[in-house]
């Protein structure tokens, strides 16, 4: 099993191109199941998640083929099966938007219960609530969400709670309803408005996206497009902190700046310098860090999958910072794994009190999920002597060459599958 091998110690310096949008991506792909026509996707981030999806697709008659890394053409006219069950597919949250895709297609569809990283309870009570308000039945048996409706009609929709997930799925099954469709207390994310962007160049008919109210009129169908996903901002956010925690200075490339405010306005807080450029951002760490107060919130706010990159930083940060998360109650696991290495980190409920230390050190650490994996290895390119860190395969669900890019911006990183390799590693860098 492969693992990253980390010497700690070096800034990073230099650029790094980000990638197309994983949250954005998983979405619009499924909604390629839409229509008959053939769809060409660029900017694809090629992660484990997006393969899975990929396949998931072509397993139910879409066929699928790849211009090169990081464009996708896809052709859903041959679709011979609307219930998606296999094993892989379990393994990701996205899975739930081929629902709303092939609701809003086909009027019928039957889904495996989603899984993803366990980092706290996701219900998927708001999609439910949603495709019956548009006139589906909805049950959960044998695993599965099963999806149906004679026709689908557009209606008023109040989200109880501020869902991403569920405002996508909404607004996929509300494209190819009757009427119109309003979704109020909608989420405001990026991807969501990227998902609403690539519908309208299908021909769908949505206006609001971005905003909380979202307004849907139907259309009777949806037609080919090309399309460009945006720039993931969460992979940018990592390498914003990997600079500020690395003492490092580091230009992100292929990013838009706007949606990446409430990470600047944090780095800025805890005494980084920010640059930003109309398609790029420069961050420079070259003062002791600060402490801070962050609470996690629905966009604009600060992102809940930024709070492990940033309570890494805030570990090493002068005085005592307070980090809350209300968004997963699941989403600390990663601080047992932090005081490995030195943190003075005290979690009560949904609150970490982060009492800042000089360094951390060095240690064998395992990966919880996601974005704590990018946070521990930001963490351990930031200590004294090396760090061996385990179940990476979360890590290459959601980063593209993670340790690539890493590895060009001056960091000492490697993948080993072996204790050997790992003493191979140790005594070139030591």
């Amino acid at each position: 099993m492969e693992q990253y091998a980390i010497r700690g110690g070096n800034p990073l310096v230099g650029d790094v191109e980000i990638a197309g949008s994983k949250n954005a991506v998983l979405p619009i792909l499924a909604a390629c199941a839409m229509t008959d026509e053939t769809v060409y996707i660029d900017n694809v981030p090629d992660v484990w998640d997006v393969k899975t999806m990929l396949d998931a697709m072509q397993g139910i008659g879409v066929t699928v083929s790849r211009a090169n890394r990081h464009k996708a053409m896809l052709n859903a006219q041959d679709i011979n099966n609307l219930i998606v069950e296999n094993e892989a597919i379990k393994k990701i949250r996205a899975s739930y938007y081929l629902l709303g895709a092939l609701l809003g297609r086909y009027k019928m569809a039957q889904v495996v219960l989603p899984g993803g990283c366990d980092i706290g309870s996701r219900a998927i009570d708001q999609h439910l609530k949603g495709f019956r308000a548009l006139g589906a039945e909805v049950v959960i048996e044998h695993g599965l969400i099963k999806a149906k409706a004679r026709r689908l009609v557009g209606s008023h929709i109040y989200m109880d709670g501020v869902s991403v997930g569920a405002t996508i799925n909404i607004m996929m099954a509300a494209a190819l309803a009757e009427g119109r469709t309003i979704i109020e207390n909608a989420a405001k994310e990026p991807h969501v408005v990227d998902v609403a962007n690539f519908l309208s160049s299908m021909g769908a008919n949505i206006k609001g996206a971005g905003t909380d109210v979202v307004r849907i009129k139907g259309v009777s169908r949806l037609h080919g497009t090309e399309y460009t996903i945006i720039p993931d901002q969460i992979e940018a956010g990592t390498f914003m902190f990997a600079a500020a925690i690395t003492k490092g200075d580091v230009t992100v490339k292929n990013v838009i700046p706007k949606h990446l405010e409430s990470i600047t306005a944090k780095l800025l807080e805890i005494g980084c310098e920010v640059k930003e450029k109309d398609d790029c951002i420069r961050v420079v760490s070259s003062k002791p860090l600060m402490h801070t107060q962050v609470k996690t919130l629905p966009y604009p706010g600060f992102p809940t999958d930024m709070q492990p990159q940033i309570t890494a930083a805030l570990a090493l940060a002068e005085g005592t910072s307070i980090v809350t998360e209300s968004i997963f109650e699941n989403r600390f696991k990663y601080v047992d794994e932090l005081t490995r290495m030195g943190a003075g980190i005290k979690v009560e409920g949904n609150t970490a009190i982060i009492n800042g230390v000089e360094k951390y050190t060095g240690a064998s650490i395992t990966v919880p999920d996601l974005r704590a994996g990018a946070a521990l290895v930001i963490a351990a390119l930031a200590a004294e002597g090396c760090t061996m860190v385990d179940d990476i395969k979360y890590i290459e669900r959601g980063y593209e060459d993670f340790h690539i890019k890493l590895r060009n911006l001056g960091a000492q990183i490697e993948l080993v599958e072996t204790e050997k390799d790992y003493q191979k590693f140790k005594l070139k860098t030591g």
